[in-house]
């Protein structure tokens, strides 16, 4: 098991480097909205991965010693990188790291986006759950999801004042109808 975390755990890395470089807001685009929370963002997910592993190692506070557990997590893990790619695939040129307007930007509301309003972060979310559940450590637990949790939040909020303030009205009705991470519950 500890072979196919690394293995994911190396492929993820090498996916978000490959956005982080590569699917950044362009010259046309309608800049400046991010509030630097891009930076804040990649601060709080390498401070909460390399603290939650290092406290896994150097600690011993289990929460289950399931094996089946170890699976589960090894699976959120997995789903959680794959899904979010598919997921910026779908989106496809509107997709950025940055909070951004392209110039014919369209407000997407089928696929995954007819069931929560940021499944992007909804699965990148499923994989930090994924590996809080494979350093079975409570504290590694906590230290990894918690602060990219509330750096989530506070990055959808920005957006949602961005999309909102771009599409007005029918975002307000797109945001009645969706739920912002989970289907059908939050």
């Amino acid at each position: 098991m500890n072979t196919a975390t690394n293995l994911i755990m190396v492929l993820w890395g090498i996916s978000e480097i490959y956005l982080l470089l590569k699917m950044r807001s362009g010259s046309t685009d309608a800049k400046g909205k991010d509030k630097k929370s891009l930076s804040r963002l990649w601060l709080v997910i390498g401070f909460s991965i390399f603290f939650g592993i290092f406290i896994a190692k150097s600690t011993y506070f289990p929460f289950y010693q399931s094996q089946l557990l170890q699976l589960i997590g090894l699976v959120f893990l997995f789903f959680g990188v794959t899904l979010r790619l598919i997921v910026i695939n779908n989106l496809g040129k509107y997709f950025t790291v940055d909070v951004t307007i392209k110039k014919d930007h369209q407000l997407k509301t089928d696929g995954f986006y007819k069931y929560v309003r940021h499944p992007s972060y909804a699965f990148s979310l499923l994989t930090f759950l994924g590996l809080a559940i494979v350093l079975n450590n409570y504290i590694s637990a906590v230290i990894v999801f918690l602060p990219v949790f509330l750096m989530f939040l506070y990055r959808i909020k920005i957006e949602e004042l961005v999309l909102t303030d771009q599409f007005g009205q029918d975002y307000s009705d797109y945001r009645k109808k969706t739920k912002r991470l989970i289907p059908f519950i939050y």
